[in-house]
């Protein structure tokens, strides 16, 4: 017999598409809302301006499956930050 430990783990991520290389981890949290609201600033701090003119997207996915046995799953794109947007925010 098999026995979980964790009932069902949420595990969200940011991840950034570029259009001429792999793709790259930008932020990883535990619910939705938590990365829409943290992968903007790790944008800016993860990425310098050559990257950032070859971004295709950013994919915010899910875990699906058992902590040890599953797979990301694509959720929705979230919007690409503007350096200036995000000036405004602040």
């Amino acid at each position: 017999m098999n026995y979980q430990t964790e009932a069902k783990p949420q595990c969200w991520r940011a991840v950034v598409v570029f259009d001429d290389r792999p793709e790259m981890l930008l932020y990883l949290n535990r619910s939705s809302p938590q990365v829409r609201a943290g992968y903007r600033a790790a944008y800016l701090d993860l990425l310098d301006e050559e990257e950032r003119v070859h971004v295709a997207s950013v994919s915010m996915q899910r875990w699906q499956g058992a902590p040890d046995s599953g797979r990301w799953v694509h959720q929705s794109d979230l919007p690409v930050p503007l350096k200036e947007k995000i000036a405004i925010a602040a």
